[in-house]
């Protein structure tokens, strides 16, 4: 899993609540196991029309926003099933960092695991973070996570909470494989002592 320590990038404005996560990633893409090629079907049923074409008006159809590592959002996002899907789709698109009020918890959980920095802040923050968004790829937001700070493209800052051990993973870029594979050295101890006490296993 990539590190994830700081990023600087535009932030695309979706201001909708309760984006669930059939809209992140809908059912009919989720037969591969595969963690890429999800992102061009990334809110497939908002960003494309019944003949497959772009709908000029959604978000990250727009000029601007199309490299977004970004998204600042309404509340309660990532609601509905648990589909791990929808952080991979996020990613493979190219999305980093999502910011909100408020996440599922499962998908909240699920962001971390997959090298994405979910964010929650105030209303009031989202708002001003929002409207930066609103102002296209000039105006980029920084996120840093060692510090626990976004800032604003006017260069104001606000401070997050993070749980220290996802934070740990975030930086080291340590999936639940990863946290497995710290632990070999002391893996292998344990298995060659129980196959020295135990041959019959």
């Amino acid at each position: 899993m990539e590190k994830f320590t700081t990023l600087t990038g535009v932030a695309a404005p979706m201001p909708l609540v309760n984006i669930d996560t059939d809209m992140i990633i809908p059912k009919q893409f989720l037969k591969t196991i595969k963690r890429s090629g999800l992102g061009v079907n990334l809110f497939d049923e908002m960003r494309y029309d019944d003949d497959g074409q772009e709908i000029p008006d959604f978000v990250l159809n727009q000029p601007a926003y199309r490299s977004a590592q970004i998204l600042v959002a309404g509340e309660n996002f990532g609601c509905g099933s648990s589909r791990e899907h929808a952080p991979w789709a996020l990613l493979d698109f190219g999305i980093r960092c999502v910011i909100s009020t408020s996440f599922a918890d499962i998908f909240y959980s699920n962001c971390f695991k997959n090298g994405i920095l979910p964010i929650v802040l105030p209303q009031e923050q989202v708002d001003a973070l929002m409207q930066d968004a609103t102002k296209g790829e000039n105006a980029r937001i920084a996120v840093d996570l060692e510090s626990q700070t976004v800032t604003g493209a006017d260069g104001a800052v606000f401070a997050f909470q993070v749980d220290p051990f996802k934070k740990h993973c975030l930086l080291n870029g340590l999936d639940d494989i990863g946290l497995s594979l710290e632990k070999v050295a002391s893996i292998d101890s344990f298995e060659a002592q129980a196959a020295q006490a135990r041959p019959w296993v």
